[in-house]
Protein backbone atom coordinates (compact mmCIF):
# COMPACT_ATOMS: atom_id res chain seq x y z
CA UNK A 1 0.00 0.00 0.00
CA UNK A 2 2.83 2.37 0.86
CA UNK A 3 4.54 1.57 -2.45
CA UNK A 4 1.33 2.40 -4.34
CA UNK A 5 0.97 5.69 -2.46
CA UNK A 6 4.58 6.59 -3.18
CA UNK A 7 3.97 5.86 -6.86
CA UNK A 8 0.89 8.09 -6.88
CA UNK A 9 2.62 11.08 -5.30
CA UNK A 10 5.86 10.64 -7.22
CA UNK A 11 6.64 13.60 -9.46
CA UNK A 12 7.67 13.52 -13.12
CA UNK A 13 10.06 16.02 -14.70
CA UNK A 14 8.49 18.33 -17.25
CA UNK A 15 9.21 17.57 -20.93
CA UNK A 16 11.01 20.15 -23.06
CA UNK A 17 9.06 23.31 -23.82
CA UNK A 18 8.80 22.43 -27.51
CA UNK A 19 7.04 19.17 -26.60
CA UNK A 20 4.53 21.07 -24.46
CA UNK A 21 3.98 23.54 -27.31
CA UNK A 22 3.48 20.74 -29.85
CA UNK A 23 0.98 19.06 -27.54
CA UNK A 24 -0.94 22.34 -27.39
CA UNK A 25 -0.88 22.75 -31.17
CA UNK A 26 -2.11 19.18 -31.69
CA UNK A 27 -4.91 19.74 -29.19
CA UNK A 28 -5.87 22.98 -30.96
CA UNK A 29 -5.99 21.23 -34.35
CA UNK A 30 -8.16 18.45 -32.92
CA UNK A 31 -10.60 21.01 -31.50
CA UNK A 32 -10.57 23.32 -34.55
CA UNK A 33 -10.83 20.71 -37.33
CA UNK A 34 -14.48 19.59 -37.77
CA UNK A 35 -13.78 15.90 -38.40
CA UNK A 36 -11.45 15.41 -35.42
CA UNK A 37 -13.69 17.56 -33.24
CA UNK A 38 -16.69 15.37 -34.04
CA UNK A 39 -14.70 12.28 -33.01
CA UNK A 40 -13.29 13.79 -29.81
CA UNK A 41 -16.18 15.96 -28.64
CA UNK A 42 -17.59 13.05 -26.64
CA UNK A 43 -14.73 13.50 -24.17
CA UNK A 44 -15.90 17.04 -23.51
CA UNK A 45 -19.45 15.75 -23.08
CA UNK A 46 -18.23 13.34 -20.41
CA UNK A 47 -16.67 16.23 -18.48
CA UNK A 48 -19.78 18.37 -19.06
CA UNK A 49 -22.20 15.79 -17.68
CA UNK A 50 -19.76 14.96 -14.90
CA UNK A 51 -19.88 18.62 -13.87
CA UNK A 52 -23.67 18.52 -13.65
CA UNK A 53 -23.53 15.30 -11.64
CA UNK A 54 -20.86 16.49 -9.20
CA UNK A 55 -22.68 19.75 -8.52
CA UNK A 56 -25.93 17.89 -8.01
CA UNK A 57 -24.24 15.75 -5.36
CA UNK A 58 -22.63 18.79 -3.70
CA UNK A 59 -25.99 20.59 -3.54
CA UNK A 60 -27.71 17.44 -2.23
CA UNK A 61 -29.89 16.83 -5.22
CA UNK A 62 -30.66 13.19 -5.97
CA UNK A 63 -28.93 11.81 -9.06
CA UNK A 64 -31.15 9.61 -11.21
CA UNK A 65 -28.54 8.86 -13.86
CA UNK A 66 -26.44 10.04 -16.78
CA UNK A 67 -26.89 9.28 -20.48
CA UNK A 68 -24.26 9.76 -23.17
CA UNK A 69 -25.39 9.62 -26.80
CA UNK A 70 -23.62 8.78 -30.04
CA UNK A 71 -24.25 12.31 -31.40
CA UNK A 72 -21.96 13.57 -28.57
CA UNK A 73 -24.90 14.98 -26.61
CA UNK A 74 -25.71 13.94 -23.07
CA UNK A 75 -28.14 14.45 -20.22
CA UNK A 76 -27.88 14.26 -16.44
CA UNK A 77 -31.13 13.52 -14.62
CA UNK A 78 -31.59 14.78 -11.06
CA UNK A 79 -34.45 14.94 -8.60
CA UNK A 80 -35.16 17.72 -6.14
CA UNK A 81 -36.58 21.21 -6.00
CA UNK A 82 -37.18 22.50 -9.56
CA UNK A 83 -35.97 25.94 -8.50
CA UNK A 84 -33.50 27.39 -6.02
CA UNK A 85 -29.70 27.63 -5.67
CA UNK A 86 -29.11 23.89 -6.00
CA UNK A 87 -30.85 23.70 -9.36
CA UNK A 88 -29.13 26.87 -10.59
CA UNK A 89 -25.66 25.64 -9.63
CA UNK A 90 -26.31 22.22 -11.14
CA UNK A 91 -27.45 23.73 -14.44
CA UNK A 92 -24.52 26.17 -14.51
CA UNK A 93 -21.83 23.57 -13.86
CA UNK A 94 -21.92 21.73 -17.19
CA UNK A 95 -20.39 24.15 -19.68
CA UNK A 96 -17.61 25.30 -17.36
CA UNK A 97 -16.69 21.80 -16.15
CA UNK A 98 -14.36 20.78 -19.03
CA UNK A 99 -12.35 24.00 -18.71
CA UNK A 100 -12.08 23.71 -14.93
CA UNK A 101 -11.11 20.05 -15.14
CA UNK A 102 -8.50 21.03 -17.71
CA UNK A 103 -7.21 23.74 -15.37
CA UNK A 104 -6.93 21.21 -12.57
CA UNK A 105 -5.11 18.85 -14.91
CA UNK A 106 -2.74 21.67 -15.88
CA UNK A 107 -2.02 22.41 -12.22
CA UNK A 108 -1.30 18.77 -11.38
CA UNK A 109 0.79 18.31 -14.53
CA UNK A 110 2.76 21.49 -13.86
CA UNK A 111 3.55 20.22 -10.35
CA UNK A 112 4.74 16.90 -11.79
CA UNK A 113 1.92 14.76 -10.36
CA UNK A 114 1.11 13.04 -13.64
CA UNK A 115 0.43 9.60 -12.16
CA UNK A 116 -1.88 11.09 -9.54
CA UNK A 117 -3.76 12.92 -12.30
CA UNK A 118 -4.26 9.75 -14.31
CA UNK A 119 -5.56 7.81 -11.33
CA UNK A 120 -7.88 10.63 -10.29
CA UNK A 121 -9.33 10.54 -13.81
CA UNK A 122 -9.83 6.78 -13.46
CA UNK A 123 -11.59 7.29 -10.12
CA UNK A 124 -13.93 9.92 -11.56
CA UNK A 125 -14.72 7.75 -14.58
CA UNK A 126 -15.48 4.81 -12.28
CA UNK A 127 -17.89 6.95 -10.25
CA UNK A 128 -19.61 8.13 -13.43
CA UNK A 129 -19.87 4.56 -14.69
CA UNK A 130 -22.09 3.72 -11.72
CA UNK A 131 -24.51 6.43 -12.84
CA UNK A 132 -24.65 5.66 -16.58
CA UNK A 133 -28.08 4.52 -17.76
CA UNK A 134 -27.50 3.59 -21.41
CA UNK A 135 -25.30 1.15 -23.31
CA UNK A 136 -23.45 3.73 -25.40
CA UNK A 137 -22.52 5.62 -22.24
CA UNK A 138 -21.15 2.47 -20.62
CA UNK A 139 -19.10 1.60 -23.71
CA UNK A 140 -17.77 5.16 -23.95
CA UNK A 141 -16.62 5.31 -20.34
CA UNK A 142 -15.07 1.83 -20.49
CA UNK A 143 -13.16 2.79 -23.64
CA UNK A 144 -11.86 6.05 -22.16
CA UNK A 145 -11.11 4.42 -18.82
CA UNK A 146 -9.29 1.56 -20.51
CA UNK A 147 -7.13 3.97 -22.48
CA UNK A 148 -6.26 5.98 -19.37
CA UNK A 149 -5.47 2.79 -17.45
CA UNK A 150 -3.15 1.55 -20.18
CA UNK A 151 -1.29 4.87 -20.20
CA UNK A 152 -0.99 4.94 -16.40
CA UNK A 153 0.05 1.30 -16.09
CA UNK A 154 2.03 0.50 -19.22
CA UNK A 155 3.43 3.73 -20.63
CA UNK A 156 6.80 5.15 -19.67
CA UNK A 157 6.85 8.30 -17.49
CA UNK A 158 7.81 10.58 -20.37
CA UNK A 159 4.91 9.23 -22.46
CA UNK A 160 2.55 9.72 -19.52
CA UNK A 161 3.73 13.30 -19.25
CA UNK A 162 3.06 14.04 -22.92
CA UNK A 163 -0.42 12.51 -22.65
CA UNK A 164 -1.15 14.56 -19.52
CA UNK A 165 -0.06 17.81 -21.18
CA UNK A 166 -2.08 17.00 -24.29
CA UNK A 167 -5.16 16.14 -22.23
CA UNK A 168 -4.94 19.36 -20.23
CA UNK A 169 -4.64 21.42 -23.42
CA UNK A 170 -7.52 19.54 -25.04
CA UNK A 171 -9.89 19.99 -22.11
CA UNK A 172 -9.16 23.71 -21.81
CA UNK A 173 -9.40 24.36 -25.55
CA UNK A 174 -12.30 21.97 -25.99
CA UNK A 175 -14.17 23.69 -23.18
CA UNK A 176 -14.40 26.90 -25.21
CA UNK A 177 -15.78 25.60 -28.50
CA UNK A 178 -19.11 24.18 -27.20
CA UNK A 179 -19.91 27.57 -25.67
CA UNK A 180 -19.41 29.29 -29.02
CA UNK A 181 -21.50 26.59 -30.69
CA UNK A 182 -24.21 27.07 -28.07
CA UNK A 183 -24.52 30.78 -28.79
CA UNK A 184 -24.70 30.16 -32.55
CA UNK A 185 -27.52 27.67 -31.99
CA UNK A 186 -29.34 30.08 -29.68
CA UNK A 187 -29.18 32.87 -32.28
CA UNK A 188 -30.84 30.51 -34.76
CA UNK A 189 -33.47 29.40 -32.23
CA UNK A 190 -32.17 25.82 -32.23
CA UNK A 191 -31.43 25.44 -28.51
CA UNK A 192 -34.55 26.52 -26.57
CA UNK A 193 -33.82 24.10 -23.71
CA UNK A 194 -30.07 24.66 -23.41
CA UNK A 195 -28.45 25.08 -20.01
CA UNK A 196 -28.29 28.85 -20.57
CA UNK A 197 -32.01 29.04 -21.37
CA UNK A 198 -32.91 26.86 -18.40
CA UNK A 199 -30.86 29.20 -16.22
CA UNK A 200 -32.67 32.17 -17.75
CA UNK A 201 -36.00 30.67 -16.74
CA UNK A 202 -34.71 29.82 -13.26
CA UNK A 203 -33.12 33.20 -12.52
CA UNK A 204 -34.88 35.64 -14.90
CA UNK A 205 -31.40 36.65 -16.06
CA UNK A 206 -31.06 36.56 -19.88
CA UNK A 207 -29.56 33.43 -21.37
CA UNK A 208 -26.96 35.55 -23.19
CA UNK A 209 -25.53 36.54 -19.81
CA UNK A 210 -25.04 32.91 -18.85
CA UNK A 211 -23.36 32.13 -22.15
CA UNK A 212 -21.06 35.11 -21.60
CA UNK A 213 -20.30 33.90 -18.07
CA UNK A 214 -19.49 30.40 -19.36
CA UNK A 215 -17.20 31.94 -21.98
CA UNK A 216 -15.36 34.16 -19.48
CA UNK A 217 -14.74 31.25 -17.11
CA UNK A 218 -13.47 29.01 -19.91
CA UNK A 219 -11.16 31.67 -21.35
CA UNK A 220 -9.73 32.54 -17.94
CA UNK A 221 -9.15 28.83 -17.25
CA UNK A 222 -7.44 28.46 -20.62
CA UNK A 223 -5.26 31.51 -20.05
CA UNK A 224 -4.16 30.55 -16.55
CA UNK A 225 -3.85 26.87 -17.36
CA UNK A 226 -1.79 27.63 -20.45
CA UNK A 227 0.46 29.85 -18.32
CA UNK A 228 0.99 26.98 -15.87
CA UNK A 229 1.88 24.56 -18.64
CA UNK A 230 4.44 26.70 -20.46
CA UNK A 231 6.08 28.61 -17.62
Amino acid sequence: MKALWNQLIDTHPAPPLWVIAVAGVVAFVIVAYPQTWHLSRGLITIAHEGGHALMAVLTRRKLRGIRLHSDTSGVTLTRGRPTGPGMVLTAAAGYIAPSLVGLGAAWLTDSGHVTLLLWLVLLLLACMLLLIRNVFGVVSLLAVGGAVFCVSWLAKPDVQGVVAYGAAWFLMLGGVRPILELQRKRRRGRAPDSDADQLARLTRVPGAFWVFLFFVVSVVALGYGGYLLVM
